[in-house]
């Protein structure tokens, strides 16, 4: 797995990022998997200065709109502990075949970990303008809709696009407008 050229040059502006579980696993088909993403979020929100704009959760992958003084060091951050929350998750259920494909998946390079969870990177795209805000926004809130997933945006849970229409949404936002 090579890593990613996109790399966060001035971490204190919005980002638009994607985390991608290693072979596109299927992990976040589950609440309380979701759950350990919200709760690292939050977490960052009140202690990191996490600036949440927007988010959507897929079945293997997510992406977000997001800012902070140390945005790289957030990411860091919320990769390290969704992964190992996410690992306790699943050794508790004894999900055998998704360890199993996890570990073979873990680098050879890495000593620290019995487990590869995200994908190396995170395809973090500097939002310049409001133009490209909008643009990062609707992408993310329209994903569902062009998977089929739900009709509309606001349908999907683990989404902002319910944020940005008045409802009340899984997790607090920073709305953008």
């Amino acid at each position: 797995m090579t890593r990613s050229r996109y790399v966060i040059l001035e971490p204190d502006k919005p980002h638009f990022l994607t985390c991608t579980v290693v072979e596109w696993l299927p992990i976040f088909t589950r609440s309380d998997a979701v759950q350990s993403i919200f709760d690292s979020w939050t977490h960052q929100r009140l202690h990191d200065g996490l600036q949440l704009f927007g988010y959507v959760v897929l079945e293997n992958h997510l992406h977000f709109v997001a800012q902070a003084p140390r945005l790289d060091k957030c990411l860091s951050s919320f990769k390290s502990y969704t992964a190992a929350r996410i690992i306790e998750l699943l050794e508790e259920r004894k999900a055998v075949w998704l360890l199993a494909r996890l570990r073979f998946a873990k680098l050879a390079h890495k000593c620290d970990r019995q487990y590869q969870f995200w994908q190396e990177g995170s395809h973090a795209e500097m939002i310049f303008s409001e133009c490209v805000m909008r643009e990062k926004l609707d992408y993310i809130h329209q994903n569902p809709v062009k998977r089929g997933y739900v009709d509309f945006p606001e349908h999907r849970r683990y989404s902002s696009a319910r944020n940005y229409v008045g409802q009340s949404g899984l997790i607090e936002i920073d709305p953008w407008f």
